[in-house]
Parts: C-alpha cells; sequence; structure tokens
C-alpha cells in the first residue's frame, strides 16, 4: 500500500507563531484600510494609483484589486463622487474627491480612530520594554 500521509504538526511554535502574527497583522491592516484610503481622498482630489503610491509610500500596501471595489463601495454609499479627467496618455482617468456626506463620515473615523488609539497606548504603555510578562510568574501580591 502508500504511505500514510503526514498531518501537519504544530509541534514548532515558531512556525505557528509565524502564522499567527501574520493573520493578525492583516487584520489590523484590514482594520484601518478604508480609514487610510479616506485619508489620502480627504488631502484632495486624486487617482486611484495615487492612492496606492501614498499608501506605499506610508508602508501600507494595497492592490488594486483591493482598492477599486472600497472605491466604489464608497461611492455607492455616497461618501466620494469622482470626475473623468481626460488623459494625453490613453483614456480618461476618473478622479475620486470626498462628498460632504463622506466628511462628516470621516470625521466620525477620525474620533474613533484617536479613541481607540489613546486605549492601545495607555495599555501598551504600561508594559516595561525590556520585560515580557512570563506565564510562569505569579502576579499575585
Amino acid at each position: 500500500m502508500g504511505t500514510t500521509p503526514k498531518l501537519a504538526s504544530f509541534d514548532s511554535p515558531i512556525k505557528c507563531n509565524i502564522m499567527d502574527i501574520q493573520n493578525t497583522q492583516s487584520q489590523m491592516r484590514k482594520g484601518v484600510l478604508e480609514f487610510c484610503i479616506l485619508s489620502v481622498i480627504r488631502q484632495g482630489e486624486v487617482y486611484p494609483s495615487d492612492i496606492v503610491d501614498k499608501m506605499k509610500a506610508a508602508n501600507l500596501n494595497i492592490l488594486e484589486g483591493t482598492l477599486y471595489p472600497l472605491l466604489t463601495r464608497l461611492k455607492n454609499a455616497e461618501y466620494l463622487t469622482y470626475r473623468w479627467v481626460e488623459s494625453n496618455s490613453g483614456p480618461p482617468r476618473k478622479y475620486f474627491i470626498m462628498t460632504d456626506k463622506g466628511l462628516n463620515f470621516y470625521a466620525e473615523l477620525e474620533k474613533t480612530w484617536k479613541e481607540l488609539a489613546d486605549a492601545v497606548h495607555a495599555l501598551t504603555s504600561q508594559i516595561p520594554q525590556n520585560e515580557t510578562p512570563s506565564l510562569h510568574q505569579n502576579t499575585q501580591p
């Protein structure tokens, strides 16, 4: 007969931790993606590839395949509008700008972001930099 397939092993804490941290990092980035994109658009009328470039410059890489559906959803929610601009090198370009409704939505997101960032900072600043709590340490007085 054949050999028994080998099941994935989670014996290696390094492999498991890398998978966990990458998933968590991805989820954290997804959580702020919309706010960051709106932050770029709030600065003024913008072409989607410029959004991608600004996000990359801030070390928040985004693919156009992720950006366009999000822009469409934001436009359908009436947070964005756009205008077509003729291009010297190819088809017309769609430039996005925030609507008044979008500016109000952004203001709420910004308030929420500041509250969240302050809360996270308050919690994480309580941990000494060179000391990681151990599961085996007795934390009771």
